[in-house]
């Protein structure tokens, strides 16, 4: 005769759910960003994520200064720290051209993994995130992100211009600066 134990089959913690703490958090990021945009719109809804990213951005920065014992990041580096950052979290991020200009990256996967497709507010973390470190470092940046997989793209591209002004022709993208270039 079998035990009760045994008529229920296998235990609850042997079950195959595909639930950790990364993808719980992931979904919950994905639900978060989803009812703001539902609720406040998809530009509030950056908007909040933007401060969010900001503060990431600005611990995220101050680590790798750290820990390369340095006050600021060269323009050879940063690129580099972008690149390593999103690796850590999961991304795959790759530096496609760097100049004194601008830091072009693509990008194969997305540290939100599918969670982020639809959710293109997801973006302004990587925006907000790169801003502030390049900013931080050199005193401005204007990121432009030009293609997204939140926004259905199979990658993304991401354009991080490292000097100030329309006439250098930056038309698009999000500006940040430095506490000490904030006019």
């Amino acid at each position: 005769m079998e035990s009760p134990d045994e008529a229920r089959g296998p235990s609850i913690r042997e079950l195959s759910v595909p639930l950790d703490r990364d993808r719980f958090l992931r979904e919950l990021i994905r639900q978060l960003a989803g009812v703001l945009e539902e609720v406040v719109g998809l530009e509030e809804t950056r908007g909040f994520i933007s401060l969010v990213g900001q503060a990431i951005g600005d611990q995220i920065g101050e680590d790798y200064r750290k820990a390369l014992a340095q006050p600021s990041l060269a323009i050879s580096q940063l690129g580099e720290v972008l690149v390593d950052l999103k690796r850590r979290i999961g991304g795959d991020f790759f530096i496609v051209e760097a100049d004194e200009a601008k830091i072009v990256l693509g990008n194969r996967a997305c540290p939100f993994g599918d969670h982020v497709i639809g959710r293109p507010s997801m973006c302004m973390m990587t925006s907000n995130v790169f801003g502030s470190i390049v900013a931080t470092n050199l005193g401005y940046a204007r990121v432009e992100i030009q293609e997204a997989i939140a926004r259905g793209d199979p990658g993304c591209r991401v354009v991080v211009h490292l000097k100030e002004g329309v006439e250098a022709g930056f038309l698009e993208g999000r500006e940040y600066y430095g506490s000490e270039a904030r006019p």
